[in-house]
């Protein structure tokens, strides 16, 4: 079976672990999905930054927004769930950390999940 190809979103100032354990997730023999890419950080200089952005969230077929407690907060999220709802992508939001909460949620993010193994397979299978 085809793994789903996944675009990660997460404050990349706040929150790089929470995609490196989605990376790691997805390597492991029963996952049914592959990272195609993940947040860029948004720096003013790079003025292709959006059109980088759109290019890799349009390659994805699912799109997921890792919440830590910044997150709702964080430009480049917000711009990326905006260039996914463009692109009417698939989206959902997962609480990243056991102390998180659906307060952290990113509105027009997609359904908050509790991150557990259960869960990503269903979710992505």
């Amino acid at each position: 079976m085809a793994k789903k190809k996944v675009f990660v979103s997460f404050d990349f100032d706040n929150d790089k672990v929470l995609k490196d354990f989605m990376v790691g997730q997805a390597k492991l023999n029963d996952s049914p999905f592959e990272i195609i890419d993940f947040s860029l950080k948004e720096a003013a200089p790079e003025k292709d930054w959006l059109d980088k952005a759109r290019a890799a969230v349009s390659k994805s077929e699912v799109f997921i927004v890792m919440l830590g407690s910044k997150t709702k907060n964080a430009p480049g999220v917000l711009k990326e769930i905006k260039l996914a709802n463009e692109l009417k992508k698939p989206k959902f939001q997962i609480i990243g950390y056991k102390e998180g909460s659906e307060d952290w949620a990113v509105p027009d993010g997609g359904r908050v999940y509790r991150w557990n193994w259960e869960n990503l397979k269903q979710l992505l299978s």
